[in-house]
Protein backbone atom coordinates (compact mmCIF):
# COMPACT_ATOMS: atom_id res chain seq x y z
CA UNK A 1 0.00 0.00 0.00
CA UNK A 2 1.11 3.12 -1.19
CA UNK A 3 1.06 6.22 1.17
CA UNK A 4 -2.20 7.94 0.84
CA UNK A 5 -2.51 11.66 0.29
CA UNK A 6 -5.66 13.55 0.96
CA UNK A 7 -6.67 17.39 1.32
CA UNK A 8 -8.96 18.16 4.05
CA UNK A 9 -10.82 21.78 4.59
CA UNK A 10 -10.40 22.98 7.92
CA UNK A 11 -13.77 23.82 8.03
CA UNK A 12 -16.09 22.03 10.49
CA UNK A 13 -12.73 20.23 11.95
CA UNK A 14 -10.78 20.93 15.04
CA UNK A 15 -7.75 20.72 13.72
CA UNK A 16 -8.73 23.83 12.22
CA UNK A 17 -7.40 27.88 11.17
CA UNK A 18 -9.87 29.63 9.23
CA UNK A 19 -8.85 29.55 5.03
CA UNK A 20 -6.59 26.90 5.25
CA UNK A 21 -6.55 23.67 3.85
CA UNK A 22 -4.52 20.99 5.69
CA UNK A 23 -2.85 18.24 3.73
CA UNK A 24 -2.11 14.86 5.61
CA UNK A 25 -0.24 12.33 4.21
CA UNK A 26 -0.52 9.11 5.35
CA UNK A 27 2.81 6.19 5.79
CA UNK A 28 2.01 2.92 7.06
CA UNK A 29 4.72 2.51 9.49
CA UNK A 30 4.96 -1.13 8.71
CA UNK A 31 5.96 -0.64 4.98
CA UNK A 32 9.16 0.86 4.13
CA UNK A 33 8.39 3.96 1.97
CA UNK A 34 10.20 7.02 0.08
CA UNK A 35 10.91 10.59 1.96
CA UNK A 36 7.92 12.20 1.15
CA UNK A 37 9.92 14.66 -0.84
CA UNK A 38 10.97 11.87 -3.00
CA UNK A 39 7.29 10.34 -3.47
CA UNK A 40 5.46 13.86 -4.25
CA UNK A 41 8.96 16.23 -5.45
CA UNK A 42 8.51 18.61 -2.41
CA UNK A 43 9.85 18.82 0.92
CA UNK A 44 6.46 19.07 3.50
CA UNK A 45 8.42 21.60 5.54
CA UNK A 46 8.80 23.98 2.44
CA UNK A 47 5.45 24.94 3.02
CA UNK A 48 4.60 24.51 6.52
CA UNK A 49 2.86 21.43 6.34
CA UNK A 50 3.18 18.22 8.90
CA UNK A 51 2.85 14.51 8.10
CA UNK A 52 0.23 12.94 10.49
CA UNK A 53 0.10 9.62 11.17
CA UNK A 54 -3.01 8.23 9.83
CA UNK A 55 -4.80 4.86 10.78
CA UNK A 56 -3.91 2.22 8.57
CA UNK A 57 -7.18 0.03 8.97
CA UNK A 58 -8.31 1.12 5.71
CA UNK A 59 -5.03 0.24 3.84
CA UNK A 60 -5.76 -2.86 4.84
CA UNK A 61 -9.50 -3.02 3.38
CA UNK A 62 -7.99 -1.89 -0.03
CA UNK A 63 -5.75 -5.00 0.12
CA UNK A 64 -8.52 -7.05 1.32
CA UNK A 65 -10.43 -5.89 -1.70
CA UNK A 66 -7.61 -6.59 -3.99
CA UNK A 67 -7.58 -9.98 -2.53
CA UNK A 68 -11.10 -11.00 -3.64
CA UNK A 69 -10.99 -9.43 -6.71
CA UNK A 70 -11.96 -12.17 -10.20
CA UNK A 71 -9.41 -12.96 -12.82
CA UNK A 72 -11.76 -11.26 -14.70
CA UNK A 73 -12.66 -8.18 -17.54
CA UNK A 74 -14.02 -4.82 -16.07
CA UNK A 75 -13.62 -1.78 -15.11
CA UNK A 76 -12.50 -0.09 -12.01
CA UNK A 77 -13.81 3.43 -10.62
CA UNK A 78 -10.64 4.92 -7.54
CA UNK A 79 -12.55 7.08 -5.53
CA UNK A 80 -10.59 9.27 -3.13
CA UNK A 81 -11.11 10.21 0.53
CA UNK A 82 -14.46 12.26 -0.27
CA UNK A 83 -15.80 9.49 -2.19
CA UNK A 84 -15.45 10.82 -5.80
CA UNK A 85 -14.30 9.08 -8.38
CA UNK A 86 -10.72 10.51 -9.87
CA UNK A 87 -9.88 7.94 -12.50
CA UNK A 88 -11.65 5.26 -14.32
CA UNK A 89 -9.49 2.28 -16.04
CA UNK A 90 -10.37 -1.04 -17.87
CA UNK A 91 -8.82 -4.34 -17.33
CA UNK A 92 -8.54 -7.79 -19.00
CA UNK A 93 -8.23 -8.71 -14.96
CA UNK A 94 -9.59 -6.61 -12.52
CA UNK A 95 -7.26 -8.36 -9.95
CA UNK A 96 -4.21 -8.05 -11.57
CA UNK A 97 -4.90 -4.06 -13.06
CA UNK A 98 -6.11 -3.19 -9.51
CA UNK A 99 -3.42 -4.78 -7.00
CA UNK A 100 -0.58 -2.81 -9.57
CA UNK A 101 -1.84 0.24 -7.92
CA UNK A 102 -0.73 -1.18 -3.92
CA UNK A 103 2.72 -2.30 -5.57
CA UNK A 104 5.37 -1.82 -3.55
CA UNK A 105 7.02 1.36 -3.02
CA UNK A 106 10.37 1.24 -5.09
CA UNK A 107 8.49 -0.14 -8.01
CA UNK A 108 6.20 3.06 -7.45
CA UNK A 109 9.29 5.34 -7.36
CA UNK A 110 9.70 3.98 -11.01
CA UNK A 111 6.24 5.35 -11.89
CA UNK A 112 5.00 8.52 -13.96
CA UNK A 113 5.12 11.45 -10.93
CA UNK A 114 1.22 12.23 -12.38
CA UNK A 115 0.26 8.14 -11.54
CA UNK A 116 2.25 8.51 -8.11
CA UNK A 117 -0.04 11.37 -6.94
CA UNK A 118 -2.92 9.44 -8.31
CA UNK A 119 -2.13 6.54 -6.06
CA UNK A 120 -1.19 8.38 -2.99
CA UNK A 121 -5.23 9.99 -3.45
CA UNK A 122 -6.66 6.50 -3.27
CA UNK A 123 -8.77 5.74 -0.62
CA UNK A 124 -11.31 3.56 -1.94
CA UNK A 125 -12.34 1.64 -5.33
CA UNK A 126 -15.52 -0.27 -7.40
CA UNK A 127 -15.52 -2.70 -9.90
CA UNK A 128 -17.68 -3.51 -12.71
CA UNK A 129 -17.62 -6.96 -14.26
CA UNK A 130 -18.18 -7.55 -17.55
CA UNK A 131 -17.65 -10.29 -20.27
CA UNK A 132 -15.04 -9.47 -22.20
CA UNK A 133 -12.84 -6.82 -22.97
CA UNK A 134 -14.45 -4.66 -25.86
CA UNK A 135 -17.23 -4.47 -23.11
CA UNK A 136 -14.56 -2.99 -20.55
CA UNK A 137 -13.24 -0.64 -23.10
CA UNK A 138 -16.87 0.78 -24.06
CA UNK A 139 -17.83 0.95 -20.52
CA UNK A 140 -14.68 2.49 -19.29
CA UNK A 141 -15.32 5.38 -22.10
CA UNK A 142 -19.06 5.75 -21.05
CA UNK A 143 -18.01 6.17 -17.61
CA UNK A 144 -15.23 8.74 -18.39
CA UNK A 145 -17.32 10.88 -20.32
CA UNK A 146 -20.25 10.84 -17.25
CA UNK A 147 -17.94 11.47 -14.47
CA UNK A 148 -14.92 13.22 -16.04
CA UNK A 149 -12.69 12.03 -13.38
CA UNK A 150 -9.81 14.62 -12.95
CA UNK A 151 -6.92 12.02 -13.43
CA UNK A 152 -8.37 10.72 -17.20
CA UNK A 153 -7.83 12.32 -20.04
CA UNK A 154 -8.00 9.83 -23.21
CA UNK A 155 -11.93 10.17 -23.15
CA UNK A 156 -12.92 13.40 -22.56
CA UNK A 157 -12.81 14.39 -26.02
CA UNK A 158 -15.81 11.85 -27.29
CA UNK A 159 -13.08 10.86 -30.12
CA UNK A 160 -12.65 7.46 -29.35
CA UNK A 161 -15.10 4.88 -30.27
CA UNK A 162 -17.43 5.14 -34.06
CA UNK A 163 -21.41 5.59 -33.93
CA UNK A 164 -23.44 4.88 -36.88
CA UNK A 165 -25.62 7.30 -37.55
CA UNK A 166 -29.11 7.49 -39.28
CA UNK A 167 -30.64 11.24 -39.80
CA UNK A 168 -34.14 10.71 -40.51
CA UNK A 169 -35.07 14.25 -41.88
CA UNK A 170 -33.10 13.41 -44.93
CA UNK A 171 -35.11 12.27 -48.14
CA UNK A 172 -33.38 8.82 -48.60
CA UNK A 173 -31.44 8.27 -44.93
CA UNK A 174 -27.85 7.21 -45.72
CA UNK A 175 -25.81 5.66 -42.43
CA UNK A 176 -22.63 7.61 -42.01
CA UNK A 177 -19.56 6.84 -39.25
CA UNK A 178 -19.28 9.40 -36.52
CA UNK A 179 -17.74 10.12 -33.35
CA UNK A 180 -19.74 12.64 -31.98
CA UNK A 181 -23.39 12.77 -31.23
CA UNK A 182 -23.98 16.77 -32.73
CA UNK A 183 -27.38 16.72 -33.38
CA UNK A 184 -30.52 15.06 -31.50
CA UNK A 185 -32.85 14.45 -34.67
CA UNK A 186 -30.59 11.52 -35.80
CA UNK A 187 -30.89 8.42 -35.11
CA UNK A 188 -27.14 6.87 -33.32
CA UNK A 189 -26.52 3.10 -32.97
CA UNK A 190 -23.24 2.37 -31.16
CA UNK A 191 -20.46 3.37 -29.47
CA UNK A 192 -18.75 0.13 -31.31
CA UNK A 193 -15.57 -0.74 -30.06
CA UNK A 194 -13.80 -2.72 -33.46
CA UNK A 195 -13.95 0.04 -35.91
CA UNK A 196 -12.63 -2.20 -38.74
CA UNK A 197 -15.52 -5.05 -38.09
CA UNK A 198 -17.98 -2.08 -38.24
CA UNK A 199 -17.17 -0.90 -41.27
CA UNK A 200 -16.93 -4.85 -43.13
CA UNK A 201 -20.83 -5.02 -41.00
CA UNK A 202 -21.66 -1.62 -42.58
CA UNK A 203 -20.39 -3.00 -46.43
CA UNK A 204 -22.61 -6.23 -45.74
CA UNK A 205 -25.54 -4.05 -44.73
CA UNK A 206 -25.42 -2.71 -48.07
CA UNK A 207 -25.88 -5.43 -49.64
CA UNK A 208 -28.33 -7.36 -47.51
CA UNK A 209 -30.89 -4.66 -47.12
CA UNK A 210 -29.76 -2.15 -50.31
CA UNK A 211 -29.33 1.57 -48.32
CA UNK A 212 -26.77 3.99 -48.99
CA UNK A 213 -23.24 4.66 -46.99
CA UNK A 214 -21.54 7.85 -46.56
CA UNK A 215 -21.75 10.01 -48.90
CA UNK A 216 -23.25 8.17 -51.87
CA UNK A 217 -25.58 10.85 -53.96
CA UNK A 218 -28.85 9.57 -55.45
CA UNK A 219 -30.30 11.11 -57.98
CA UNK A 220 -33.59 12.03 -58.18
CA UNK A 221 -35.25 10.73 -61.64
CA UNK A 222 -38.13 12.36 -63.40
CA UNK A 223 -41.04 10.22 -62.22
CA UNK A 224 -40.27 11.09 -58.82
CA UNK A 225 -38.13 7.75 -58.34
CA UNK A 226 -34.29 7.79 -56.74
CA UNK A 227 -31.31 5.84 -59.02
CA UNK A 228 -29.38 5.19 -55.85
CA UNK A 229 -26.24 4.25 -57.63
CA UNK A 230 -24.30 5.59 -60.70
CA UNK A 231 -23.79 1.59 -61.46
CA UNK A 232 -26.05 -1.72 -61.53
CA UNK A 233 -24.11 -3.07 -58.30
CA UNK A 234 -27.15 -2.84 -56.02
CA UNK A 235 -28.86 -4.96 -58.60
CA UNK A 236 -26.42 -7.88 -58.21
CA UNK A 237 -27.99 -8.30 -54.72
CA UNK A 238 -31.39 -8.69 -56.07
CA UNK A 239 -32.23 -4.87 -54.86
CA UNK A 240 -33.38 -2.63 -57.79
CA UNK A 241 -31.34 0.29 -58.28
CA UNK A 242 -34.52 2.96 -58.91
CA UNK A 243 -36.90 2.99 -55.44
CA UNK A 244 -39.00 5.21 -53.87
CA UNK A 245 -38.98 7.29 -51.37
CA UNK A 246 -41.55 5.07 -49.28
CA UNK A 247 -40.20 1.69 -50.61
CA UNK A 248 -36.26 3.08 -49.41
CA UNK A 249 -37.61 4.24 -45.92
CA UNK A 250 -38.59 0.51 -45.32
CA UNK A 251 -35.19 -0.57 -46.21
CA UNK A 252 -33.96 2.01 -43.70
CA UNK A 253 -36.32 0.49 -40.68
CA UNK A 254 -35.22 -2.90 -41.31
CA UNK A 255 -31.63 -2.06 -41.47
CA UNK A 256 -32.03 -0.05 -38.33
CA UNK A 257 -33.76 -2.76 -36.49
CA UNK A 258 -30.82 -4.84 -37.24
CA UNK A 259 -28.31 -2.37 -35.71
CA UNK A 260 -30.62 -2.55 -32.32
CA UNK A 261 -29.96 -5.95 -32.38
CA UNK A 262 -32.44 -7.63 -34.20
CA UNK A 263 -30.06 -10.06 -36.09
CA UNK A 264 -31.09 -13.45 -35.37
CA UNK A 265 -33.37 -14.19 -38.84
CA UNK A 266 -30.36 -12.90 -40.94
CA UNK A 267 -27.04 -14.75 -38.96
CA UNK A 268 -29.32 -17.90 -39.04
CA UNK A 269 -29.20 -17.64 -43.08
CA UNK A 270 -26.02 -16.68 -43.39
CA UNK A 271 -24.87 -20.11 -41.15
CA UNK A 272 -27.45 -22.14 -43.64
CA UNK A 273 -25.43 -20.53 -46.56
CA UNK A 274 -22.36 -21.51 -45.16
CA UNK A 275 -23.02 -24.93 -44.10
CA UNK A 276 -24.47 -25.67 -47.59
CA UNK A 277 -21.29 -24.15 -49.25
CA UNK A 278 -18.99 -26.21 -47.03
CA UNK A 279 -21.65 -29.22 -47.74
CA UNK A 280 -20.52 -28.58 -51.97
CA UNK A 281 -17.04 -28.29 -51.04
CA UNK A 282 -17.21 -24.48 -51.74
CA UNK A 283 -14.37 -23.87 -48.86
CA UNK A 284 -13.94 -20.41 -49.96
CA UNK A 285 -17.83 -19.01 -50.43
CA UNK A 286 -17.95 -20.64 -47.09
CA UNK A 287 -15.27 -18.82 -45.33
CA UNK A 288 -16.35 -16.06 -46.71
CA UNK A 289 -19.45 -16.46 -45.33
CA UNK A 290 -17.90 -17.35 -42.27
CA UNK A 291 -15.99 -14.08 -42.27
CA UNK A 292 -19.09 -12.06 -42.44
CA UNK A 293 -20.80 -14.05 -39.58
CA UNK A 294 -17.94 -13.31 -37.32
CA UNK A 295 -18.02 -9.41 -38.77
CA UNK A 296 -21.65 -8.95 -37.63
CA UNK A 297 -21.51 -10.97 -34.91
CA UNK A 298 -18.59 -9.18 -33.34
CA UNK A 299 -20.49 -5.96 -34.10
CA UNK A 300 -23.52 -6.16 -32.83
CA UNK A 301 -23.29 -8.95 -30.00
CA UNK A 302 -20.96 -7.05 -27.95
CA UNK A 303 -22.40 -3.79 -28.50
CA UNK A 304 -26.10 -5.35 -27.40
CA UNK A 305 -24.73 -7.06 -24.19
CA UNK A 306 -23.04 -4.06 -23.25
CA UNK A 307 -26.27 -1.73 -23.94
CA UNK A 308 -28.47 -4.14 -22.00
CA UNK A 309 -25.96 -4.64 -18.25
CA UNK A 310 -25.27 -0.98 -18.46
CA UNK A 311 -27.32 1.16 -20.21
CA UNK A 312 -26.29 5.05 -19.33
CA UNK A 313 -28.83 7.58 -17.50
CA UNK A 314 -28.88 11.14 -17.11
CA UNK A 315 -28.51 11.51 -13.46
CA UNK A 316 -29.59 8.83 -10.31
CA UNK A 317 -32.02 11.75 -9.85
CA UNK A 318 -33.89 11.67 -12.76
CA UNK A 319 -33.75 8.06 -13.18
CA UNK A 320 -35.28 7.70 -9.27
CA UNK A 321 -37.57 10.04 -10.46
CA UNK A 322 -38.82 8.30 -14.13
CA UNK A 323 -38.70 5.02 -11.94
CA UNK A 324 -41.44 6.37 -9.81
CA UNK A 325 -43.46 7.92 -12.37
CA UNK A 326 -43.54 4.94 -14.46
CA UNK A 327 -44.47 2.26 -11.69
CA UNK A 328 -46.93 5.42 -10.71
CA UNK A 329 -45.83 5.74 -6.74
CA UNK A 330 -46.59 8.52 -4.92
CA UNK A 331 -42.54 9.58 -4.84
CA UNK A 332 -38.88 8.63 -6.77
CA UNK A 333 -38.14 5.16 -4.83
CA UNK A 334 -34.69 6.27 -2.72
CA UNK A 335 -33.89 2.75 -1.59
CA UNK A 336 -34.22 -0.07 -3.50
CA UNK A 337 -33.50 -3.87 -2.59
CA UNK A 338 -33.81 -6.90 -5.54
CA UNK A 339 -33.33 -10.29 -4.67
CA UNK A 340 -31.92 -13.14 -6.45
CA UNK A 341 -31.55 -16.91 -6.17
CA UNK A 342 -28.34 -18.89 -8.25
CA UNK A 343 -27.67 -23.23 -7.83
CA UNK A 344 -26.32 -25.11 -10.22
CA UNK A 345 -28.75 -27.78 -11.14
CA UNK A 346 -30.73 -27.28 -7.28
CA UNK A 347 -26.81 -27.30 -5.37
CA UNK A 348 -25.71 -24.70 -3.73
CA UNK A 349 -28.44 -23.16 -3.79
CA UNK A 350 -28.00 -19.35 -2.48
CA UNK A 351 -29.85 -16.02 -2.60
CA UNK A 352 -28.38 -12.53 -3.08
CA UNK A 353 -30.23 -9.32 -1.78
CA UNK A 354 -28.50 -6.00 -3.06
CA UNK A 355 -29.26 -2.16 -1.86
CA UNK A 356 -29.62 0.91 -3.58
CA UNK A 357 -29.78 4.27 -2.10
CA UNK A 358 -30.41 7.48 -4.19
CA UNK A 359 -29.57 5.16 -7.17
CA UNK A 360 -26.23 4.26 -6.33
CA UNK A 361 -25.21 0.44 -4.63
CA UNK A 362 -24.88 0.74 -0.88
CA UNK A 363 -22.46 -1.97 -0.37
CA UNK A 364 -22.96 -1.94 3.17
CA UNK A 365 -26.56 -3.24 3.24
CA UNK A 366 -25.72 -6.10 1.28
CA UNK A 367 -27.12 -9.75 2.43
CA UNK A 368 -26.49 -13.00 1.20
CA UNK A 369 -28.26 -16.38 2.28
CA UNK A 370 -27.87 -20.00 2.16
CA UNK A 371 -30.90 -21.81 2.15
CA UNK A 372 -31.88 -23.34 4.71
CA UNK A 373 -35.57 -24.73 5.23
CA UNK A 374 -35.51 -27.11 2.04
CA UNK A 375 -32.54 -29.45 0.03
CA UNK A 376 -33.00 -28.90 -3.68
CA UNK A 377 -34.48 -26.61 -6.62
CA UNK A 378 -36.78 -24.57 -5.96
CA UNK A 379 -36.91 -21.12 -6.41
CA UNK A 380 -40.23 -20.15 -5.04
CA UNK A 381 -39.62 -21.38 -1.86
CA UNK A 382 -36.08 -20.19 -1.51
CA UNK A 383 -37.22 -16.71 -2.79
CA UNK A 384 -39.74 -16.72 -0.25
CA UNK A 385 -37.34 -18.03 2.63
CA UNK A 386 -34.99 -15.06 1.81
CA UNK A 387 -37.44 -12.33 2.03
CA UNK A 388 -38.98 -13.83 4.65
CA UNK A 389 -35.71 -14.15 6.75
CA UNK A 390 -34.87 -10.18 5.49
CA UNK A 391 -37.63 -8.17 6.52
CA UNK A 392 -38.62 -10.60 9.56
CA UNK A 393 -35.08 -8.91 10.47
CA UNK A 394 -35.66 -5.54 10.01
CA UNK A 395 -39.23 -4.92 11.79
CA UNK A 396 -37.13 -6.69 14.64
CA UNK A 397 -34.49 -4.31 14.03
CA UNK A 398 -37.27 -1.55 13.95
CA UNK A 399 -35.81 -0.39 10.82
CA UNK A 400 -37.67 0.94 7.76
CA UNK A 401 -38.09 -1.34 5.06
CA UNK A 402 -37.10 -0.33 1.47
CA UNK A 403 -39.14 2.09 -1.06
CA UNK A 404 -39.42 -0.58 -3.67
CA UNK A 405 -38.51 -4.34 -3.67
CA UNK A 406 -37.38 -5.80 -7.03
CA UNK A 407 -37.71 -9.76 -7.32
CA UNK A 408 -35.82 -11.15 -10.34
CA UNK A 409 -38.31 -13.28 -11.96
CA UNK A 410 -42.09 -13.46 -12.76
CA UNK A 411 -45.69 -14.07 -11.23
CA UNK A 412 -44.40 -17.11 -9.74
CA UNK A 413 -41.59 -15.15 -7.85
CA UNK A 414 -43.72 -12.08 -6.44
CA UNK A 415 -46.36 -14.42 -5.39
CA UNK A 416 -43.53 -16.32 -3.28
CA UNK A 417 -42.19 -12.80 -1.78
CA UNK A 418 -45.86 -11.35 -0.82
CA UNK A 419 -46.49 -15.22 0.96
CA UNK A 420 -43.91 -14.24 3.02
CA UNK A 421 -44.57 -11.31 4.20
CA UNK A 422 -47.93 -12.30 5.11
CA UNK A 423 -46.21 -14.86 7.23
CA UNK A 424 -44.05 -12.03 8.95
CA UNK A 425 -46.85 -10.51 9.20
CA UNK A 426 -46.16 -7.19 7.69
CA UNK A 427 -47.65 -5.00 4.83
CA UNK A 428 -45.19 -5.40 2.18
CA UNK A 429 -43.91 -1.84 0.22
CA UNK A 430 -44.18 -1.42 -3.11
CA UNK A 431 -42.91 -4.24 -5.24
CA UNK A 432 -42.31 -5.23 -8.74
CA UNK A 433 -40.63 -8.69 -10.54
CA UNK A 434 -38.39 -8.30 -13.29
CA UNK A 435 -38.62 -10.82 -16.25
CA UNK A 436 -34.99 -11.15 -17.76
CA UNK A 437 -36.39 -12.44 -21.40
CA UNK A 438 -38.10 -9.37 -22.33
CA UNK A 439 -37.24 -6.83 -19.50
CA UNK A 440 -40.78 -6.87 -19.06
CA UNK A 441 -41.81 -5.38 -15.39
CA UNK A 442 -44.40 -7.31 -13.42
CA UNK A 443 -46.94 -6.13 -10.65
CA UNK A 444 -48.67 -7.79 -7.83
CA UNK A 445 -51.89 -6.33 -8.44
CA UNK A 446 -54.34 -6.54 -11.70
CA UNK A 447 -52.36 -4.30 -13.85
CA UNK A 448 -50.72 -5.94 -17.00
CA UNK A 449 -47.22 -6.19 -17.43
CA UNK A 450 -44.83 -3.02 -18.43
CA UNK A 451 -42.39 -3.43 -21.29
CA UNK A 452 -40.13 0.11 -20.87
CA UNK A 453 -37.97 1.26 -23.99
CA UNK A 454 -34.57 0.69 -23.48
CA UNK A 455 -32.86 3.67 -23.24
CA UNK A 456 -35.60 4.30 -20.94
CA UNK A 457 -33.99 5.65 -17.60
CA UNK A 458 -36.08 3.98 -14.98
CA UNK A 459 -35.20 0.18 -16.99
CA UNK A 460 -31.60 1.20 -16.97
CA UNK A 461 -31.13 1.65 -13.11
CA UNK A 462 -33.57 -1.40 -12.40
CA UNK A 463 -31.07 -3.17 -14.46
CA UNK A 464 -28.44 -2.42 -13.19
CA UNK A 465 -30.17 -3.16 -9.59
CA UNK A 466 -30.76 -6.75 -10.78
CA UNK A 467 -27.86 -7.66 -12.80
CA UNK A 468 -25.69 -6.31 -9.27
CA UNK A 469 -28.08 -8.73 -7.31
CA UNK A 470 -27.13 -11.81 -10.12
CA UNK A 471 -23.73 -10.97 -9.88
CA UNK A 472 -23.67 -10.93 -6.08
CA UNK A 473 -25.66 -13.91 -5.85
CA UNK A 474 -23.09 -15.46 -8.60
CA UNK A 475 -20.23 -14.79 -6.83
CA UNK A 476 -21.21 -15.91 -3.54
CA UNK A 477 -22.26 -19.56 -5.11
CA UNK A 478 -19.03 -19.65 -6.94
CA UNK A 479 -17.17 -18.94 -3.49
CA UNK A 480 -18.58 -22.02 -2.05
CA UNK A 481 -18.04 -24.50 -4.74
CA UNK A 482 -14.62 -23.49 -4.67
CA UNK A 483 -14.93 -24.16 -0.85
CA UNK A 484 -16.66 -27.45 -0.58
CA UNK A 485 -13.89 -27.86 -3.92
CA UNK A 486 -10.83 -27.34 -1.30
CA UNK A 487 -12.33 -28.84 1.81
CA UNK A 488 -12.71 -32.40 -0.29
CA UNK A 489 -8.67 -32.26 -0.68
CA UNK A 490 -8.54 -33.98 3.24
CA UNK A 491 -10.59 -36.78 1.39
CA UNK A 492 -7.37 -38.09 -0.07
CA UNK A 493 -6.08 -38.13 4.19
CA UNK A 494 -6.16 -41.50 5.43
CA UNK A 495 -6.85 -42.05 8.51
CA UNK A 496 -8.91 -39.06 9.04
CA UNK A 497 -12.75 -40.10 9.44
CA UNK A 498 -15.36 -37.47 9.78
CA UNK A 499 -15.33 -36.67 12.65
CA UNK A 500 -11.97 -35.98 12.57
CA UNK A 501 -12.41 -33.77 9.34
CA UNK A 502 -15.33 -31.92 11.11
CA UNK A 503 -13.05 -31.00 14.22
CA UNK A 504 -10.58 -29.58 12.12
CA UNK A 505 -12.82 -27.61 9.77
CA UNK A 506 -14.56 -26.48 12.61
CA UNK A 507 -10.97 -25.43 14.41
CA UNK A 508 -9.39 -23.77 11.53
CA UNK A 509 -12.57 -22.45 9.42
CA UNK A 510 -10.92 -23.38 6.22
CA UNK A 511 -8.87 -25.18 4.09
CA UNK A 512 -6.63 -22.47 3.75
CA UNK A 513 -6.17 -21.65 7.78
CA UNK A 514 -5.47 -25.66 7.99
CA UNK A 515 -2.59 -25.46 5.24
CA UNK A 516 -0.91 -22.92 7.33
CA UNK A 517 -1.26 -24.15 10.79
CA UNK A 518 1.89 -25.30 12.81
CA UNK A 519 1.78 -29.00 14.29
CA UNK A 520 1.39 -27.64 17.29
CA UNK A 521 -1.76 -25.96 16.28
CA UNK A 522 -3.03 -28.79 14.65
CA UNK A 523 -2.28 -31.30 17.79
CA UNK A 524 -4.62 -28.30 19.82
CA UNK A 525 -7.84 -30.24 17.72
CA UNK A 526 -9.14 -32.55 19.97
CA UNK A 527 -8.53 -36.60 18.43
CA UNK A 528 -4.80 -35.39 16.68
CA UNK A 529 -1.97 -36.51 18.71
CA UNK A 530 1.71 -35.67 18.14
CA UNK A 531 1.94 -38.31 15.52
CA UNK A 532 -1.16 -37.41 13.56
CA UNK A 533 -0.42 -34.10 13.84
CA UNK A 534 3.06 -34.50 12.21
CA UNK A 535 1.68 -36.48 9.45
CA UNK A 536 -1.34 -34.56 8.91
CA UNK A 537 1.31 -31.29 8.57
CA UNK A 538 3.28 -32.74 6.29
CA UNK A 539 1.13 -34.47 4.16
CA UNK A 540 -0.29 -30.50 3.29
CA UNK A 541 3.11 -29.56 2.78
CA UNK A 542 3.77 -32.03 0.09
Amino acid sequence: MEPSIALISARGDSRRANGIFVLFVAIPSALRTPPAGDFFGFQPSTFGLQLCPMPEAESVNLKEKVRHLPDKPGVYLMRDRLGRIIYVGKAKSLKKRVSSYFMPSRAARELHPKIRTLISLIANFDTIEVKSEPEALLLEGRLIKEWRPKYNTDFTDDKRFLLVRVDPAEPLPRFRLTRLRKDTRSRHFGPFAHSGLLRKTLAQMRRQFGILLGDATPRLLPDGRWQLYDDVRQELYGWPNEVTEADYRARVEEACAFLDGKSREWLAQLREEMAAAAGKHEFEKAAELRDIVFALEGTLQKTRKFERNHPVVATDTDAMRALGEALGLPAPPRTLECFDISHISGTFVVASMVHFADGRPDKNNYRRFQIKSFIGNDDFRAMEEVVGRRYRRLREEGKPFPDLVVIDGGRGQIGAALKAFALIEAEPPALIGLAKKHETIIFPDERPPLNLPLAHPALGLLQRLRDEAHRFANTYNADLRSKKIRESVLDDFEGLGDVRRAALLAHFGDIDRLRAATEEQIREVPGFGPKLAAELHAWLRA
